[in-house]
């Protein structure tokens, strides 16, 4: 009697077992049209870094001065026009594999090229004497002039938009100076598709969500955003010392070098350690596996 009893138990078991079974493939396949949606809407994204074989790149790569004093002239002449760097003094560029470092000058200081750098630019100061605000040369000491007043400043000139600091801008970003030097050549005409809003100018490694912007199928969103900034990298933008000829690419490339000097400027010299510090630990391993041998070597084991 109690096996007939259980029978239809079973039975009404396995309708409920069907009955959920629909729908928890009903639930996955919601779950995984939501998901191919999300995939179609996210399509586009930056497109692959441009790499610049940077000198400074690996763990004994080092700074290329001549590229760091050409980056810093990019940044002087074209940057500095909108972008801060306020972290930055002008002792800096003088500093130990700096831009201007010199050995005859270890006190960046006393660097004739930091003060003459610094003596060609004026600063807002008070006079002591009056109070007035006054405008003096700069010294080395001082921190690298903001082209604006204040945050409102910036955003009231640029349509909303505040430049950003570039003191750390490479160590900020993903993709570091590969980035920097890929944003400023990545200019192009939009897609046909696209609509770029007014202000705005479209750039390929700009990691923007613009798929409310494509009028052309969800899961070909082209690569790229919009960027505030305008196309700034033009030929012969600058003249170098140097002589070298200054293309886009060489502008984007040497102001690269010089912002990731500028994020970290002691990466030569903590790498240089980083190596001293792994011969050491290694030899360190070589002496202490030979005294081991030596000690224990009639005992048993």
């Amino acid at each position: 009697m109690s096996m007939l009893r259980k029978a239809p138990y079973l039975g009404q078991g396995k309708i409920m077992l069907g009955s959920w079974g629909k729908a928890i493939a009903a639930l996955v396949g919601v779950a995984l049209v939501c998901f191919q949606g999300g995939l179609a809407l996210a399509a586009g994204g930056p497109a692959p870094l441009l790499d610049g074989h940077f000198s400074f790149d690996g763990p004994i790569g080092k700074f290329d001065q001549a590229a760091l004093q050409r980056g810093y002239k990019v940044y002087a002449e074209v940057c500095s026009a909108c972008h801060s760097m306020n972290l930055l003094s002008y002792r800096n560029l003088a500093q130990k594999d700096g831009p201007f470092y010199n050995p005859k000058y270890p006190n960046p200081n006393e660097s004739p090229y930091a003060k003459a750098i610094a003596a060609s630019i004026k600063v807002p100061d008070i006079d002591s004497d009056t109070g007035d605000t006054i405008q003096r040369p700069a010294t080395p000491a001082d921190h690298f002039l903001s082209p604006w007043k204040n945050d409102a400043a910036a955003a009231a000139s640029n349509g909303g938009a505040i430049p950003p600091d570039l003191s750390v801008i490479v160590k900020a970003r993903e993709g570091g100076a590969d980035y920097v030097y890929s944003l400023l050549q990545g200019y192009d005409d939009p897609p046909a598709g696209l609509t770029v809003p007014d202000g705005k100018y479209y750039n390929k490694y700009f990691a923007v969500d613009i798929s409310s912007f494509w009028k052309g199928p969800p899961n070909k969103v082209p690569p790229g955003g919009f960027i505030a900034m305008p196309f700034q990298l033009l030929p012969d933008r600058v003249s170098f010392d140097d002589g070298t000829k200054a293309t886009t690419d060489q502008e984007a490339h040497d102001v690269a070098t010089f912002l990731a000097w500028a994020s970290d400027p002691k990466q030569i010299e903590r790498k240089e350690t980083g190596i001293a510090v792994m011969i050491y630990l290694i030899l360190f391993a070589g002496v202490v596996y030979l005294s081991y041998r030596r000690i224990w070597r009639n005992v048993a084991h």
